[in-house]
């Protein structure tokens, strides 16, 4: 399925911005397009530069790979119930209440990129174990009606998103 078929009624209008940087693209190949995206940027990054923040009160480099981390584990458990037709309304996520919490200081690249490669992995099996049918099952998160296949397409988006401002503003 491609991005371009994924009806607005199966997500929350605020994720749209992240689906439309997308582009027209199949969901499992943007998964492990991107994978390999972020790999490649975080192995290029010298290690002093992920305590770097941009400004004041901004988050660091190693807070912003952990925030799309903590993002990406927060909607793939929401796949995962989706998936199940679990119907337990999710609430939201306060990335804000995260971030502080995750102890970006204290972690190496390495630990870095083995704990998001583990996550993306888990990512890849999830969804490449749904059908159709599974893709296309709904829960509510956030106040709004979400498919399982948005979530994994917010996930990528998400993780675009960033990319992108890490390449603009810290590198």
């Amino acid at each position: 399925m491609l991005r371009s078929e994924l009806p607005i009624s199966e997500y929350n209008p605020f994720y749209q911005t992240y689906l439309l940087a997308l582009g027209d693209v199949d969901l499992i190949q943007e998964l492990n397009r991107g994978r390999d995206e972020l790999i490649a940027l975080l192995e290029e990054i010298p290690e002093r530069k992920l305590s770097y923040a941009y400004g004041e009160g901004k988050w660091t480099l190693a807070e912003v790979f952990l925030h799309i981390m903590d993002t990406e584990r927060v909607f793939q458990y929401r796949a995962l119930c989706f998936a199940r037709n679990d119907k337990t309304p999710f609430p939201g996520f306060d990335q804000d209440e995260y971030v502080p919490e995750s102890n970006a200081s204290a972690r190496t690249k390495d630990d870095l990129l083995q704990e998001y490669k583990a996550i993306r992995e888990s990512t890849l099996c999830l969804f490449n174990s749904f059908d159709d049918d599974v893709m296309k099952r709904v829960g509510v998160a956030s106040g709004s009606q979400m498919s399982v296949r948005a979530m994994g397409y917010i996930i990528s988006g998400h993780q675009a998103h960033h990319l992108k401002i890490i390449r603009k503003r810290y590198l």
